[in-house]
């Protein structure tokens, strides 16, 4: 498993927007300073967003989320990490893709043809993602008759859409999308049954940090659930996360150094 840390280029972010682009302008000297200590961390692969998704959060055109995301790209050109851009618009994914993103994470799992027939195109790995609804509505009234069938056969479909398209099984990667359309119970459901998700051996991405199912179970506001975090971090790896989309890099490693250890100890 690997850790990718989140970097949100918005004013409206649940957890951390504003951070990164205040006064409606990119802050690149903090954007490096924050890309750096995730590195540092131990992060892997960073998640660039220009859009919130949080429950409610307005739409931006691809106009404005190139704004955002682009600069963020060019600025960290030089680092030594997978730039992944966390984005549904095909316009983004090409300009994302010819400033040298590798890895496209699509909120809405390739509903739009346009944006497969851009990674098809490219080399870069594919992140397909459930939802219902959009952001605008996913958390007014989520339902399903069985959360696990049906977020499984969503991503079967996607995934096999996806290689209709051109793109390689080993370009893709499936994740539940905790918290997009789906209620406490509904998540923890999918916590617990993780490997029915995975699609043909592909790699599950799970985003779970700070997210309010955390603060359900915990009481805690979004400042406060580090631990929580940590603690559905651990459940996701032992129930076969792959990558782990993160605020808190150095602490989420360390959870994952830990249970690595763990399971050497077991397999000797």
């Amino acid at each position: 498993p690997q850790v990718m840390g989140a970097l949100n280029i918005t004013p409206d972010s649940f957890s951390d927007g504003g951070k990164l682009f205040q006064s409606d302008t990119v802050v690149l000297d903090a954007v490096r300073e924050q890309a750096l200590a995730m590195i540092a961390g131990g992060a892997a692969v960073l998640d660039i967003g220009g859009e919130s998704s949080r429950p409610g959060a307005q739409a931006v055109s691809s106009a404005e989320e190139q704004r955002r995301v682009l600069p963020v790209l060019e600025a960290l050109s030089d680092f030594d990490v997978i730039l992944s851009v966390d984005t549904y618009h095909p316009e983004t994914v090409h300009a994302a893709i010819d400033h040298g993103a590798g890895m496209i994470n699509d909120i809405t799992g390739g509903r739009d043809p346009a944006v497969v027939s851009a990674v098809a195109e490219a080399n870069v790995a594919y992140a397909l993602m459930h939802m219902q609804g959009s952001p605008q509505t996913m958390q007014q009234s989520p339902r399903y008759r069985d959360v696990v069938a049906e977020v499984s056969v969503y991503l079967q479909d996607r995934f096999s859409a996806c290689l209709a398209a051109g793109i390689d099984a080993n370009r893709l990667l499936v994740d539940p999308g905790f918290g997009f359309g789906k209620t406490l119970e509904h998540n923890l459901a999918l916590l617990r049954a993780l490997p029915s998700v995975r699609v043909q051996g592909c790699p599950v991405l799970v985003g779970l940090s700070r997210k309010t199912m955390v603060g359900k179970i915990t009481g805690q506001p979004v400042g406060g659930r580090l631990s929580g975090s940590l603690a559905v971090l651990l459940l996701a790896l032992q129930n076969g996360a792959d990558l782990v989309r993160v605020h808190d890099v150095a602490e989420s490693a360390d959870v994952l150094k830990v249970w690595q250890a763990y399971n050497a100890h077991i397999a000797l």
